[in-house]
């Protein structure tokens, strides 16, 4: 994928996942205070722009329980125009950033306010996987045929705990193996959470944080996120943590996802088959928690300060409003 990227033009090639470790540090450190101080709870998820858009339109009383955490892609975007540039002596008006995304509503999402980190767009324009497929395509590149080339450093340096972003329940088990061992200032003896894994549309769970049980619930699919938000507007909801994906099965299922015929379904599992592929990464990968990235360690020593600081929060962070339905 990256030689075909750039044989298309592309000058530089980074991984997406470095973003989502940007976004793991930054949410667990958001639900960190929020649990030790007082905050908002329960705290839910940010990352999917479509469940964003839901809440605004469908229950915007509950927006301050939103993380305000930029997704991954927009996360990156923003670090990109600011101190990657400023790194590498380039004019920041002169980037101009390509998200690869499995998901339809990015496309939206960085279009949104607010997400301007360093002055320009985050993010310049997105294309879906099945669109990136159809340009390898249309440009007659043998992509079987590609020899493999890395990303380009730094910013391809990414963790485990990034690659299972993209299932359901992977950004809370991300998020939880970096809150439980900044929190604890342990080492973890466990970092799989198999309790929000698996494909099920509504998961729940409770993790020992530093002593107290945090309640957990993971969902996907916006027919479980309203039963969720429903629990949440009567009063009877039992967690403190809260991830939402809109698309059944999380990002590996996305709308912009290629399109397998039904005869294709019947025959494999999709899903287990997109999700073991990142599970195994993950449990591969070298470095397997957020906040050990050293390239993310680098960023805030050199650039963005402390984790949930100022500038952090300038260029990692956003903010919510209430939309008016479509009358469909």
């Amino acid at each position: 994928m990256v030689t075909a990227l750039r044989r298309l033009g592309f000058d530089k090639v980074f991984d997406t996942n470095t973003g989502a470790d940007f976004t793991i540090m930054e949410e667990a450190t958001e639900f960190a205070n929020r649990l030790q101080n007082g905050g908002v709870l329960p705290m839910t998820t940010s990352c999917c722009p479509a469940w964003i858009r839901f809440i605004e339109m469908n229950y915007p009383e509950f927006l301050s329980n939103v993380s305000s955490c930029k997704s991954p892609h927009q996360m990156f975007g923003a670090i990109i125009k600011s101190y990657y540039a400023k790194k590498n002596n380039i004019d920041p008006s002169k980037i101009y950033v390509v998200s690869v995304m499995p998901c339809i509503a990015k496309k939206f999402e960085r279009t949104r306010e607010d997400m301007q980190g360093a002055g320009f767009d985050d993010v310049d324009a997105v294309i879906t996987t099945r669109e990136l497929a159809r340009m390898i395509k249309q440009t007659h590149i043998e992509f079987v045929e590609l020899p493999d080339t890395n990303f380009d450093d730094p910013m391809g340096e990414a963790t485990g705990a990034a690659a299972i972003f993209g299932v359901t329940g992977g950004v809370m088990e991300a998020a939880l193996r970096t809150a439980k061992e900044v929190l604890e200032g342990k080492t973890l003896e466990k970092l799989n959470f198999e309790e929000v894994r698996g494909e099920k549309g509504i998961k729940r769970a409770t993790v020992n944080i530093a002593g107290r049980d945090v309640r957990v619930c993971v969902v996907s699919g916006l027919e479980n996120a309203r039963k969720i938000m429903e629990e949440l507007k009567n009063g009877t909801a039992d967690f403190d943590f809260l991830e939402v994906m809109s698309c059944p099965g999380g990002c590996i299922m996305g709308g912009g996802q290629p399109i397998k015929s039904s005869k294709t379904r019947n025959a494999v599992d999709v899903f287990k088959k997109r999700a073991d592929s990142l599970y195994d990464i993950d449990e591969k990968s070298t470095i397997r928690k957020s906040h050990e990235n050293p390239y993310l360690k680098k960023t805030y020593e050199e650039y963005l300060g402390e984790p949930g600081g100022h500038e952090a929060h300038k260029l990692l962070h956003t903010s919510y409003h209430s939309r008016e339905k479509y009358n469909i």
